[in-house]
């Protein structure tokens, strides 16, 4: 793990607990949400907070500084399954990223209907 690496731990670890706060969740939780997916290659489920854009069944994760990350390339090709809590209820979907031609990195995020 780099020092970039090191240091988002910490600063998501912090945004988590800050987004649980009963008064916070509810202004917070309409532009920050904790995802939650398997590592291709680790197998190992994470669980981290990302900014993301609502529209209906989907979901659009913006990723800063993408060449310094390394989750979403979990959603390259095919994409892969995904679960985001939102509004308090876990909500699952499946990711697919993408780079455009400016050269910035998105998890579009198809989420699955309620039954």
């Amino acid at each position: 793990m780099n020092t970039f690496q090191k240091f988002a731990a910490v600063v998501n670890t912090g945004v988590g607990v800050i987004a649980r706060i009963p008064v916070l969740d509810k202004i917070i939780g309409k532009t920050i949400a904790t995802i939650t997916y398997t590592g291709r290659k680790s197998g190992k489920t994470f669980s981290i907070p990302v900014a993301y854009k609502r529209s209906g069944d989907e979901v659009i994760i913006g990723v800063a500084m993408a060449d310094k990350k390394t989750w979403w390339r979990n959603f390259s090709g095919d994409g892969a399954p995904i679960s985001i809590e939102l509004d308090g209820v876990e909500r699952a979907g499946h990711g697919v990223s993408r780079r455009n031609d400016q050269g910035q990195v998105s998890v579009k995020v198809t989420l699955t209907p309620l039954v």
